[in-house]
């Protein structure tokens, strides 16, 4: 009866009928008939292969929104829509089965990426409004292997110019047919109505504002992880976001606007439960931790114990020892595995348990961590002042790491209060950073956190980052701050745009009250403004060269490269598998070296993993990539043999049996093949020497007995990729 009726108001939408038993909450079956019509007009939709229809009212917090659902045999359709028709979100899913057999070697995908944009564009016309536009990014999702579709985003262009709000579009590349949409809309992003683009501001002015709000501020870091050498940048002081109206030219503190908007009551601070807990839950038996405590060199919970509470400044007097559980972590490069011992205190106030957690080194007794857990309680005084707390956290370093203290200074972020804490009105603790400091400029990688009591000046939080290696790079030689400055700005674009700026609530309307009910006293609004806008996120400004400097992650494209390749047959085809990460590490493929198992399996590891060296991997990351060989059916683990050289037939078994082939290979009878040297294959090997040819993995002679080549692993290897 369910599906009688579903496949009655599908046939009733197409025909224009009423829809009497559609109605929801706040929708009418009027409503739902004609956003349906809209949908389906505006979209060009052939609903014919769906039986089942239904379409949800919801009331949102600004704007209304039908969800319209179609599914049947076909697979499934979903549409939401605001009332006026404007879709938002659209998705198709196909239930039809994929077509051929789950191979066990991932393909290149396929696909034309400029058909695909046009397709995402001619969807973008159907379902975008009067003054909308949208400047599609290049396409996503067609850079890793097996991929099926294109995904497209952009920014929504109101009057031709940028704005907050964006969409999505993802188009399959098998058909560019658009099968996911989204978009943002202005009756759900914002209140009121979208500005003039008229700006009474140059942008000349606007710029001059906005710099005025810059600056910069000079440390040493590490430019990447393998960095050994600290160089001085100009890094971007912690202010706030300002942008300028481009209707009164008034400089706007947009951070300021939206702290107030989302302000609510101070609550309780989350402390460090979490780290407690993880500390003192390992996991471990009681005879487990007893095998630990007797390793060389490792002290006894006691000695432990007695070693912190030898530091008056850890406050532990009044706590008594609740559990001490030992770890041992990675062996070092020395051969020694570094053992920790987590020691939890605890002592009771009231109705209420106070715990101090320390994380030490068990044969240094060296504390790696300290936290604490205390009540909340939002009307507590504090006993100690900033200042006192604050020297009670010199004296604590200068007393226990004198040596280091000396290279160490409080560090203050320029636009935050010089000691936070806990949270805005908590008067618990009070924390102090110091970081360290060479040639007169901080290093703030590299810092000792002190956490101090305010009932009782205690030490009740510790941890420390500190290298001794890191060496740093002289400071003779800086650019000027006004130079660098320069530089900064000059990685900015000032751009005109619609920005959402939170705004005072009037309760006017139905909707403003209704958020003010909520709890919320301002709202986002959409305005005009000039603000500052780069495509990458840059770190800073080298102090010596005046170079952009880029985070690590930004720089590395993920492409292996190959300085041996030129002249090389294989060349394209080593290349392409490289765009997709396939190939091996070091910077040479080494293309006419005779393949080995080791070599190929190294080769199929990459293909879902990541590419290794064969010459410097570890005995670990060998174990680890024969045993993904043995589970995509490469091999046996009673066939392994890394140095062995391999022939063409082998290479060809090996290839075939990962891609799934191997049970047709070996079928008996009805096998034949073209090669010249037919008459020299095998009979055990004749199915899978007709399946590469089949496969277009080997042309011309099969030559199954010659020595197999690395770059003849990497052309049968796109070829089989290709099917």
């Amino acid at each position: 009866m369910k599906k009688l009726l579903s496949l009655l108001l599908s046939i009733l939408l197409l025909t224009g009928a009423a829809l009497p038993w559609a109605q929801a909450a706040g929708g009418t079956d009027g409503d739902l008939d004609r956003v349906t019509r809209s949908v389906k007009s505006a979209l060009d939709l052939d609903t014919d292969g769906y039986t089942d229809f239904r379409g949800n009212y919801e009331e949102g917090e600004l704007a209304p929104l039908w969800n319209l659902y179609w599914s049947g045999d076909a697979g499934s359709l979903s549409v939401s829509a605001l009332t006026d028709g404007t879709i938002t979100d659209y998705y198709v899913t196909n239930s039809e089965p994929s077509s051929g057999p789950d191979q066990g070697v991932p393909g290149f995908p396929k696909g034309d990426a400029d058909q695909a944009s046009a397709a995402a564009n001619a969807f973008l016309k159907r379902v975008l409004g009067a003054g909308e536009s949208v400047e599609l990014k290049e396409p996503s999702g067609m850079d890793s292997l097996d991929s099926t579709t294109y995904r497209f985003s952009g920014t929504i262009l109101l009057n031709g110019l940028p704005s907050p709000l964006t969409c999505s579009v993802t188009v399959r590349a098998a058909d560019n047919v658009v099968t996911r949409f989204r978009r943002d809309v202005p009756e759900t992003a914002f209140l009121g109505t979208i500005p003039s683009a008229d700006a009474s501001v140059t942008r000349a002015a606007a710029e001059q504002a906005l710099r005025s709000e810059q600056s910069l501020r000079l440390e040493y870091i590490l430019p990447d992880e393998d960095s050994t050498t600290a160089v001085l940048c100009y890094l971007p002081d912690s202010v706030h976001t300002f942008y300028v109206d481009a209707k009164t030219g008034k400089l706007v503190d947009l951070t300021a606007l939206e702290q107030d908007m989302y302000k609510s009551g101070a609550g309780a601070a989350a402390g460090d439960t979490a780290a407690e807990t993880e500390a003192a839950e390992n996991g471990l038996s009681q005879a487990e931790q007893e095998g630990i405590r007797q390793l060389e060199g490792v002290q006894s919970s006691e000695a432990l114990d007695k070693a912190l509470r030898a530091v008056p400044e850890y406050g532990l007097s009044r706590y008594a020892l609740a559990s001490a559980r030992y770890s041992v972590g990675q062996t070092a490069e020395d051969g020694e595995a570094p053992v920790t011992c987590v020691l939890r205190y605890s002592r009771t106030s009231g109705e209420d348990v106070l715990a101090r957690t320390f994380t030490v080194d068990a044969r240094t007794g060296q504390v790696q961590t300290l936290y604490s857990s205390m009540p909340w309680d939002s009307e507590q005084k504090a006993a100690v002042s900033q200042t006192k707390a604050q020297s009670a956290a010199e004296a604590f370093l200068k007393a226990y790491y004198g040596d280091r203290y000396t290279h160490l200074d409080l560090y203050e972020m320029p636009g935050e209060e010089a000691v936070p804490m806990d949270s805005g009105a908590s008067v618990s603790s009070y924390t102090f950073r110091f970081a360290r400091k060479e040639n007169g400029y901080f290093f703030p990688e590299q810092y000792y956190i002190v956490r101090i009591d305010a009932s009782d000046g205690s030490v009740c939080g510790f941890s420390f980052q500190y290298d001794e290696a890191v060496s740093f790079d002289t400071p003779e030689g800086v650019l000027s701050a006004q130079a660098a400055m320069d530089a900064w700005m000059d990685t900015y674009e000032v751009t005109l745009g619609y920005l959402l700026v939170p705004q005072k609530l009037t309760g006017s309307d139905e909707v403003t009250r209704r958020l003010q009910q909520m709890g919320l006293t301002s709202y986002y609004y959409l305005k005009l403004g000039y603000s500052l806008e780069r495509e990458e996120t840059c770190r800073g400004i080298d102090a010596k060269s005046g170079q952009v400097v880029l985070y690590s992650w930004q720089s590395d494209d993920g492409d292996l490269t190959y300085g041996d390749l030129a002249g090389s047959w294989a060349q394209s085809d080593i290349q392409r598998l490289a765009r997709y990460g396939v190939g091996y590490l070091g910077g040479a493929f080494q293309p006419g070296k005779a393949l080995t198992q080791w070599d190929l399996v190294c080769l199929l590891y990459s293909l879902d993993r990541m590419a290794l060296d064969p010459a410097q991997a570890t005995e670990q990351a060998r174990d680890e990539a024969y045993a993904a060989a043995y589970a995509r059916g490469t091999l046996t683990r009673s066939e392994r043999n890394d140095s062995a050289v391999l022939t063409r037939s082998q290479l060809v078994r090996c290839l075939l049996d990962s891609a799934g082939y191997g049970a047709v290979a070996q079928l008996k009878g009805i096998f034949t093949c073209a090669y010249p040297d037919r008459s020299s294959i095998p009979a055990d090997e004749l199915g899978y020497a007709a399946l590469a040819q089949g496969l277009e993995l080997v042309q011309g002679r099969y030559n199954g007995r010659g020595t197999a080549t690395r770059a003849q692993a990497a052309v049968m290897l796109c070829r089989l990729m290709d099917r």
